[in-house]
C-alpha cells in the first residue's frame, strides 16, 4: 500500500550532521522529527521507545546547560572532585567525634570489662526470657532466667561472673536470648552488639571503628551512639 505525504530524506552528511563525531542537541531533535515524519501510520512508533528518546533528549539538554553554566567539562570534573573531597572531610570529622562513645549495632557479642551490656529487642511481650552467655570457644559460661519482659528494647547487664560466682577474664562474649509468650510460643528476639569506640581506621576510602574488644565495625552498621 502506498502512503502519501512521505518527504524525501536529505542524506547529505553536511546538511544532516552525520559527518560529525558527536550529535548536538539540534542534531538529536532533527533526527527525532525525521523519524516521526516517516513512520508508518498503520504501525506507529512504540510509545515506550518514544518516551526513552525524549528522556535522552532532556538528559542531553540538562548536561549541555550544566556544562555551559560551569564553563566546560573540565570545570565540572573539578567541581565534582572538590565536592567529593569536602564530603570525605566531613565524614572523617564526624567519625573521629565517635571516639570515646559507645555504639550499638546488629549482632550478639559484647565486651566484658567491669560489666557487659546484652541488648535485645522483643516484637511482643514475653512471659519468660532466658539468656545464655558463651565464651570465644562457644562454651556456655553463664545462664539466667530473666522473667517476663515487655515488647521493645531490653538490656541485661552482666557482672561477668560464671555460674559459681567466679569473675571471668576480660574478653568478648556472645549471648543467646530464648523468649516465649503466654502460650509457650517462641518469640524471636533481635540481638544487638555494643562496644566502646577506641579508634578509627581508614581502608580503601571507607572508615571503620575500632572497639575496645579490637573488633572492627563499618560505620554504616552503627545503629545508635551513646555517651
Amino acid at each position: 500500500m502506498e502512503i502519501d505525504g512521505v518527504k524525501s530524506i536529505d542524506l547529505n552528511p553536511q546538511t544532516q550532521g552525520y559527518g560529525k563525531q558527536t550529535l548536538s542537541q539540534d542534531d538529536f531533535m532533527r533526527l527525532l522529527l525525521e523519524e516521526l515524519s516517516h513512520q508508518d501510520p498503520l504501525n506507529p512508533m512504540d510509545s515506550k521507545e518514544f518516551t526513552v528518546q525524549m528522556t535522552q533528549f532532556s538528559t542531553l539538554e540538562g548536561i549541555n546547560n550544566m556544562t555551559k553554566s560551569l564553563g566546560g567539562i573540565d570545570d565540572i570534573n573539578l567541581n565534582l572532585e572538590n565536592l567529593l573531597a569536602y564530603q570525605q572531610s566531613m565524614q572523617n570529622a564526624t567519625v573521629t567525634n565517635m571516639i570515646g562513645k559507645t555504639v550499638k549495632m546488629d549482632g550478639s557479642f559484647s565486651h566484658l570489662g567491669e560489666t557487659a551490656n546484652m541488648n535485645y529487642d522483643l516484637p511482643e511481650d514475653a512471659a519468660t526470657v532466658r539468656i545464655v552467655i558463651r565464651n570465644t570457644a562457644g562454651e556456655a559460661v553463664y545462664a539466667e532466667d530473666l522473667g517476663p519482659q515487655t515488647a521493645g528494647s531490653n538490656k541485661h547487664v552482666w557482672d561477668g561472673t560464671d555460674a559459681s560466682g567466679e569473675k571471668l577474664d576480660e574478653a568478648t562474649y556472645t549471648f543467646d536470648i530464648e523468649a516465649r509468650n503466654d502460650s509457650g510460643k517462641l518469640v524471636t528476639a533481635e540481638t544487638h552488639s555494643s562496644g566502646h569506640v577506641t579508634g578509627v581506621t581508614y581502608e580503601n576510602g571507607l572508615a571503620y571503628l575500632i572497639l575496645d574488644n579490637s573488633t572492627r565495625v563499618d560505620v554504616s552498621d552503627v545503629k545508635t551512639i551513646e555517651e
